[in-house]
């Protein structure tokens, strides 16, 4: 019989001390709600700890996720995007990942975007391990979980074990950043964290074409940064409460949405605010457990702009709260049952346009959705070597009507070195307000006729530890997107209008990693995959054919405590919206980190991100003057943190 426990969640220095053959058996729990060992969750699930994220220096979750198979970014001088598995359309808000933080939808309700850059936010360096999980997740989280689930597992106070200081200085952007991280668990079992975090970026001079419009220039001090984030975490026994707030303001050097090149005063602004209370528990000895919990999430968007000289402001804030019940039950011999509901009430979505000088033109448009859930899931255990999982969600909004999204998953343990997982799952998402709503008769006409888009996925999964210090991993996979949501023309107006594509996009992909650690405690993790993205035998834009990752970590002989860690990504031509291909390139950064042994609990570490200043490009948005982006160059950071 199964018996479920409520597993603390691995110190940092215990994460730091594990074998590979221990850290394959870290508990998850995005996959289904619940904890369970990977090789029981149906999925090709990946994680990132805390360790990896400090021996690499990465400084953006998106940064963390691309060194991950199947997964390829995008930048505007905007945003940070998130391809996965050859799906990446330029100008898609990751609107089809869902990104969780201790299991709290994140996705805002205005454009059910998944933040992963510098609007995520939580500060990268108070997550304790992120749970990838790609393909179909809507069986389990409902809408939006059509490409993957990000799941953010935070720290703790029992982790901090007092203060924590952080500063850092990055050039190219001029950008100082600072963190002052207090926890502790105290003797009653209360366990609480609290943290402030900023950035300040003056941003890099950069030079811009903006197509059309036939001007071209260098945009001086038009890409500064301003983020401010709080995080606050408490626990006693069941109870916890979390509280993220994140304000981000970004000066737009790029013209977006083709307002006036060059011009100062433009700027996106995300504001976010997440919340919740969770209770979790177990019952009749230890067979039930029960997790409920309650959530509130505010979103605010400013875009100040300016056409033609005239001073324009778009907005887009909305407010959510739900609850969540669910019931997992292990009282069946060889069954783990699980039951939930969740509900969800978008109460107000507010899309505004003003333009200063021509009050006429002014738009304000208002809705509101409420979306329940209900989910179901079963994991036999068949046999000593055999399990199967079965899942199914309904979900209602009464913007497209009711969805039913299947998951099923057969697992064999062939060896205790060999698993083999076959996979199947549909998911869907509604169309979100801005796609469905807005409409200024000026650039975009609304489309409330859209309904939903599905996606139907197959994988297979082999991975075998050939070694405690050796695991392999082979996947092949194929997913179909029906009545694809994609801006596009009205016929009637000739303006831009989101609109339902009646033609599948058909993808088929495989990839291959591996990964190796040393007894002498270097690490190494790579990965190659091949996908092929189409709709109507026409390869998809922003899709690489190929990605090719490696990470390669090792202490530096001779100097106690200093660490390496290294990082080369590969990736393949993109198709732009021209119909152009991006060249294919090779990005290098480094990371070195080291105690200073003459200050006890001060760490230093020095970061040269894109090494060889690599030239490359990303495709843009039929949003953009642009149709490529050049990415930044040469980029150096000095940090310094400091516990006690």
């Amino acid at each position: 019989m199964f018996c479920i426990q409520s597993l603390p969640i691995l110190a940092t220095t215990n994460l730091e001390q594990m074998s590979l053959g221990e850290l394959m058996n870290i508990n998850i729990i995005g996959a289904s709600k619940y904890e369970q060992k990977q090789q029981q969750a149906a999925a090709a699930v990946s994680i990132i700890t805390r360790k990896d994220i400090r021996t690499y220096g990465w400084r953006t979750l998106n940064q963390a996720l691309a060194s991950l198979p199947g997964i390829h970014p995008t930048y505007d001088y905007q945003y940070e995007y998130l391809g996965s598995r050859g799906f990446g359309l330029p100008g898609d808000f990751n609107t089809r990942v869902l990104i969780t933080v201790n299991g709290n939808r994140i996705n805002d309700a205005t454009y059910d975007q998944g933040p992963t850059g510098r609007d995520f936010p939580l500060d990268i360096d108070l997550i304790e391990r992120i749970e990838f999980i790609p393909g179909p997740g809507s069986a389990v989280y409902g809408q939006n979980a059509m490409l993957g689930v990000v799941n953010i597992v935070t720290r703790k106070g029992a982790d901090i074990k007092g203060a924590e200081l952080s500063a850092s200085y990055q050039t190219a952007e001029i950008m100082p950043q600072e963190r002052v991280t207090l926890g502790k668990q105290f003797d009653n079992g209360t366990d609480a964290l609290i943290s402030f975090s900023g950035l300040q970026s003056r941003g890099a001079d950069r030079f811009f074409e903006f197509g059309d419009a036939g001007v071209s220039g260098i945009a001086h001090r038009l890409d500064d940064e301003n983020v401010k984030q709080m995080f606050a975490r408490a626990s006693h026994g069941p109870l916890s409460f979390d509280f993220i707030y994140g304000n981000r303001h970004k000066g737009d050097p790029t013209g977006m949405f083709f307002s006036d090149p060059l011009v100062a005063g433009q700027f996106q602004r995300d504001q976010r605010l997440n919340t919740q209370i969770q209770y979790n528990d177990n019952f009749a000895n230890n067979t039930l457990n029960v997790l409920g919990r309650a959530f509130l999430g505010q979103y605010r968007y400013d875009n100040p702009m300016i056409y033609g000289g005239d001073r324009t402001l778009s907005t887009g804030p909305s407010d959510w709260h739900g609850v969540e019940l669910r019931l997992l039950s292990t009282a069946l011999t060889d069954h783990k049952l699980m039951a939930g509901f969740e509900y969800q009430n978008n109460t107000s979505i507010k899309q505004t346009f003003q333009n200063f000088s021509s009050p006429d033109e002014n738009v304000t448009i208002k809705s509101a959705v409420m979306r329940i859930g209900v989910y179901l899931q079963d994991e036999w255990r068949i046999t000593d070597t055999l399990s199967a999982t079965v899942g199914l969600r309904y979900d209602h909004n009464h913007w497209i009507g009711s969805r039913l999204s299947p998951r099923g998953a057969l697992i064999w343990q062939a060896t205790p070195k060999a698993t083999f997982k076959a996979l199947y799952g549909r998911a869907h998402r509604s169309p979100n307000s801005y796609e469905r709503d807005y409409g200024d008769n000026i650039s975009q006409v609304a489309n409330p006729g859209l309904h939903s888009e599905s996606v139907d996925t197959a994988e297979l999964v082999a991975d075998y530890l050939a070694q405690p210090t050796l695991n392999l991993r082979a996947n092949v996979y194929a997913w179909d997107i029906y009545n694809l949501i994609a801006l596009g023309i009205d016929p009637l107006s000739g303006l831009s209008q989101y609109q339902q594509n009646s033609k599948k996009v058909v993808a088929r992909g495989a990839e291959l990693s591996l990964d190796k650690t040393w007894d002498w405690g270097a690490r190494l993790r790579g990965s190659f995959g091949i996908q092929n993205a189409e709709q109507q035998n026409s390869h998809l834009p922003n899709s690489p054919y190929y990605l090719g990752k490696l990470n390669f970590s090792l202490p530096i002989p001779l100097i106690t405590g200093l660490r390496a860690g290294s990082e080369l990504q590969y990736y393949g031509k993109r198709k732009t919206l021209d119909g152009s291909n991006t060249d294919s390139y090779v990005l290098a950064n480094l990371n070195l980190v080291t105690n200073v042994p003459q200050v006890k609990g001060l760490e230093a570490s020095l970061s040269i991100y894109n090494l060889f200043n690599e030239n490359y490009l990303h495709p843009a948005a039929d949003t953009n003057w642009q149709n490529t982006f050049w990415q930044p160059g040469r980029t150096i950071r000095f940090r310094l943190d400091y516990r006690f």
